[in-house]
């Protein structure tokens, strides 16, 4: 049929595409499913209640990346204060909610046992955790993540001094599925290169007693396919501890490892028969760390 009318066509055209008021949930679900976290928060959730409706629907909701976000932003040593770590368990504590228990994976900077452990109790799904630079993450919230999180197969803690051997032991018992574990530290050498923005008495906390953890994770995840050993105090005597019981290690990082050297690293890593990667300390790199005061933070008083 032939339509002369301008009028005609206008309303012919508007008939034929509905205006986006009119999309059915499930359009909207699949559209909003091709936007990051971050452009439906700054985006569909600021148009309407329906459409924020939709943005907390829990499909949309199983995977909470504060990570990539934080590294869009330069270092800043107001990362380390209370006030930045209360709205960071807030963020994650109300993804939880919105997740209705299908949280699968967590990876956050700055957040502390109260939303870690709130996740742990409400998450039993919980496949990815990284919690790096999480100096109140202790293992009070870890105990629970290991005892609550049995899928668990990726897990990040580096930079996080709370968490001690204590916690490797419960998730080597509990997580049989768990493949990739990384557990770097800060830099401790020189002051004459790269940065490091962290405050000094956090610093001072470093740990160093790599050795008792490689034990640990020798004796309870031998199932361990990548480890990440960044700057510890590991020697010879725990690297090959981890070498005898993790055999089905593919990838290991031992960059910064100043007690260890080079034979002893060939030596043991040598029957490691799936090892595709190693990277090992290179001494000739110096490191610095900035040295920056803490704002008041009364929880390291």
């Amino acid at each position: 049929m032939e339509v002369n009318d301008e009028g005609e066509k206008l309303k012919m055209g508007s008939l034929l595409s509905p205006g986006w008021a009119d999309l059915t949930r499930e359009c909207l679900i699949d559209i909003f499913s091709r936007l990051s976290v971050d452009q439906r928060w700054i985006g569909p959730m600021l148009v309407c209640k329906t459409w924020m409706n939709v943005c907390h629907d829990p499909l949309f909701n199983t995977i909470f990346d504060l990570e990539t976000r934080i590294q869009s932003f330069p270092e800043s040593i107001n990362w380390w204060n209370p006030e930045f770590e209360d709205k960071v368990d807030s963020f994650l504590r109300s993804v939880v909610d919105r997740s209705e228990g299908g949280l699968t994976e967590i990876r956050v900077r700055h957040c502390t046992d109260l939303s870690l452990s709130y996740a742990a109790e409400r998450c039993p799904k919980l496949e990815v955790l990284w919690i790096k630079s999480c100096p109140n993450v202790t293992d009070a919230s870890m105990t629970k993540i290991a005892s609550n999180c049995p899928n668990l197969k990726e897990l990040d803690m580096s930079y996080s001094y709370g968490i001690s051997h204590e916690s490797l032991v419960m998730l080597g018992r509990n997580c049989h599925n768990l493949k990739i574990l990384k557990r770097n530290l800060y830099p401790r050498l020189d002051p004459n290169m790269p940065t490091i923005i962290a405050p000094l008495d956090y610093l001072a906390t470093y740990p160093k007693h790599a050795n008792v953890e490689a034990e640990v994770i020798a004796r309870h995840m031998p199932q361990l396919k990548q480890l990440e050993f960044r700057y510890t105090t590991l020697t010879a005597k725990g690297l090959a501890l981890v070498c005898e019981g993790c055999l089905d290690l593919e990838y290991m990082d031992l960059y910064g490892c100043i007690s260890l050297r080079s034979e002893e690293i060939t030596r043991w890593t040598s029957s490691l028969m799936s090892l595709r990667e190693i990277n090992k300390p290179n001494f000739m790199f110096p490191m610095a760390i900035l040295r920056m005061s803490r704002p008041d933070h009364p929880r390291y008083g």
